[in-house]
């Protein structure tokens, strides 16, 4: 089953959008992506209609929210490299573009979902993760033979599949769909990757959780999804077939996911649920992330080592303990040292652009397609 183009929503695009314009049009893409997989289910799988009503359930839960960067910036790296190309920038372009981004942003919904069971997660994104609504589901409606709250195992890979179904529906008969399969395949995998190497600490020491660790794994778990899938996305429905282009925009964009999960390990750690939706819980979970080892490698006297060694993930949410470490980051700066970090990130990856901006313009993409994707995590704060 394929949609018309003509039946694609109206979508506004504003090249400087303060008034979210540009993410109600993006957002109206999703509602006519979840319709139409409902409208898919009972059709062509037979599938009765709790289930199909269970799965719209589920993506209005999941597939919705968050701050859509990776998405929107599908749509807006689709539009420089077009309007750099001499291409048509119509409203089948635009919906197109924004299809491929929310391609990614369901990829990122089934990941969270399964992250926050493996990680013991509490909220996500405001809200109760995925897998204890369902445990809540499950007190209310009082004890049955099965926990319930398992189907969020199967909900997260039927979000996989359904991805497929999507690029599918609205790009198989296009000369570069199996570029865009193969992008979103090799990605998954990649970040699959980087979620084994994550989980993993559990059984290491934390001397074995080093800085070098922790750049495999941010590099594999969040730098290829977050940040190079969407430009390359926008570069391939573009028709971008030199592979230096993609080399050198992976560059780029592998050191701004660096820099964006060190944000977020920051986040984790400093900032307030309010802030960023969730409750953070990197230092009871051992995650291996850029306070850590910066502090445990790199600044801490034997007897600060000593605290880490006993308490960290060893401690829970909210506990005397975590408050101690959190104490003990205070205390060796981690906050103004992340600040220097961060300003040096930004200095890094902008002064990529005298070497590199040549390049890719030449190929066809031009640098504001990574300026842009940078001031939307800049300093950011949630």
């Amino acid at each position: 089953m394929r949609t018309d183009p003509a039946d694609y929503p109206k979508y506004e695009y504003k090249e400087t959008d303060t008034a979210g314009v540009n993410k109600a049009s993006f957002k109206k893409v999703n509602d006519m992506l979840i319709a139409e997989v409902i409208d898919e289910l009972p059709k062509m799988y037979a599938l009765p209609p709790a289930e199909t009503q269970w799965i719209a359930n589920m993506l209005e839960y999941n597939v919705k929210g968050g701050k859509m960067n990776r998405g929107l910036t599908v749509v807006d790296s689709g539009v420089a490299i077009f309007e750099a190309k001499g291409l048509t920038v119509d409203n089948t372009a635009l919906v197109r573009f924004a299809i491929l981004g929310w391609a990614i942003e369901w990829l990122q919904a089934w990941l969270l979902i399964a992250d926050d069971i493996m990680d013991d997660s509490e909220t996500r994104r405001g809200q109760l993760c995925w897998y204890k609504k369902l445990q809540k589901y499950e007190q209310q409606k009082g004890s049955g033979p099965h926990d319930i709250w398992y189907i969020a195992i199967n909900d997260a890979v039927t979000i996989e599949a359904l991805v497929y179904k999507i690029i599918k529906r609205h790009f198989s008969s296009d000369p570069y769909y199996v570029q865009l399969l193969d992008l979103m395949m090799e990605t998954t995998l990649q970040t699959e990757l980087g979620q084994l190497s994550d989980t993993l600490c559990d059984t290491l020491d934390l001397k074995d959780l080093t800085t070098e660790r922790w750049n495999l794994i941010v590099t594999y778990k969040t730098a290829f999804y977050s940040f190079y899938l969407s430009v390359a996305f926008a570069m391939t429905v573009a028709g971008i077939a030199d592979q230096a282009a993609y080399d050198t925009a992976r560059e780029i964009l592998i050191e701004m996911g660096v820099y964006f999960q060190a944000q977020d390990d920051y986040l984790d750690c400093f900032g307030t649920h309010e802030q960023i939706g969730k409750i953070g819980t990197d230092i009871a979970d051992k995650k291996c992330g850029w306070l850590f080892t910066l502090a445990y490698h790199e600044l801490c006297t034997p007897e600060q080592k000593a605290l880490l060694d006993t308490h960290y993930g060893k401690c829970k949410v909210k506990s005397k303990e975590e408050a101690e470490i959190k104490q003990l980051y205070k205390e060796l700066q981690l906050e103004e040292r992340y600040k220097k970090y961060e300003q040096a990130s930004y200095d890094k990856i902008m002064g990529l652009r005298e070497s590199a901006g040549a390049r890719l313009a030449a190929a066809g993409v031009p640098w504001v397609v990574f300026e842009k994707f940078l001031l939307k995590v800049y300093k950011r704060n949630k």
